[in-house]
């Protein structure tokens, strides 16, 4: 591919086997690839890689790691490619790309099939009369706690679906679109995300900036009951109508830093919208807050927000937290 830079290269005879991707040559040909796309992700690849062995290949599509991530999946066997990060749904598409499978497994390091799922899998891709892609329960822990409700019990994404079959749209939130049947998985997907405190407040940084600078792209202008409303809104779903109550502390706190991200998003967006630089009209230049522009002004973070409501989940949270039974 013309846009990607493969840096596959022979296997290094140090690597120790096991922790290293080789297909299992008594199964069958699956024809199935795993796509995955990751950014500075080397403490996380070798427990995905050890699980991912019913797999016919690993791609990983990688956006510009820093602590040595497309080193570490080249040596473990995978097929690595660079592409400096711009959208995720950009980034996984050119993951999709790079397989050679008939099916395609999209997953997260940050993830792991049960072995049950790697079964199920293999009955699905062998069935020609099947779905052309399949939803995954995904059971999440945060903050080192096994969730239940919070809105994580909708997390039932697409994940296993044929090559030719899907295509990934959206920047943050980003969706996938399938032409076919889609069918469902038994089997679930665990997702061990958000460890603690630092780690949620720095992908809500990133996160939330993504989103801002895609409103403004789309000349969304910010609206002043956002910073407000937006927050209230998503504490009452995630806390209340999505039974966050039962969650516990470590519940409780999820869902109230939820709803701070929900304010620095309108936070950020205001920021940018009012930074934007404007083309005067008729004068033929492109404004650089265009998608192919290069240039973009960056919104500052703050943490906490010179309002209460911005105070409030920083001040509770670590409280919520230690509150919470170790298990």
């Amino acid at each position: 591919m013309s846009d990607l830079t493969s840096l596959s290269s022979s296997e290094p005879a140090a690597v120790m086997a096991h922790r290293t991707h080789r297909r299992d040559e008594s199964l069958p040909q699956l024809g199935l690839s795993v796509a995955i796309i990751t950014q500075n992700e080397a403490h996380q690849l070798p427990g995905l890689v050890a699980s991912l062995q019913f797999a016919d290949e690993i791609v990983v599509v990688d956006g510009g790691s820093t602590d040595g991530t497309a080193e570490l999946a080249r040596q473990m066997g995978c097929r690595v490619f660079e592409h400096a990060f711009d959208r995720f749904s950009a980034q996984r598409n050119r993951a999709i790309d790079a397989c050679a499978g008939r099916w395609i497994l999209s997953i997260d390091a940050d993830e792991r099939p049960s072995h049950s799922m790697a079964n199920e899998i293999r009955q699905a891709i062998r069935n020609p009369h099947g779905p052309r892609a399949y939803k995954v329960r995904i059971r999440s822990c945060i903050f080192g706690h096994p969730f239940r409700f919070s809105g994580t019990q909708d997390d039932r994404p697409v994940r296993l679906f044929a090559k030719d079959s899907a295509r990934w749209h959206g920047d943050v939130h980003e969706r996938i679109e399938v032409v076919g049947e889609i069918g469902g998985l038994q089997a679930h997907l665990s997702h061990d995300t958000i460890p603690n405190l630092r780690s949620f407040l720095r992908k809500m940084d990133r996160y939330t900036s993504i989103e801002a600078r895609s409103r403004v792209m789309q000349q969304r202008a910010p609206r002043r009951r956002d910073r407000w409303f937006a927050p209230t809104f998503e504490l009452g779903r995630r806390l209340i109508w999505k039974g966050g109550l039962l969650d516990g502390p470590k519940g409780w706190s999820f869902c109230l830093l939820s709803a701070f991200s929900k304010w620095v998003e309108a936070d950020k967006h205001r920021q940018l919208w009012r930074a934007r630089p404007m083309a005067q009209p008729g004068d033929g230049r492109r404004s650089p807050c265009s998608r192919d522009s290069g240039s973009f002004p960056e919104p500052k973070p703050r943490f906490p927000g010179p309002m209460p409501i911005g105070q409030l989940p920083i001040a509770l949270t670590p409280l919520l937290i230690e509150s919470s039974p170790r298990k």
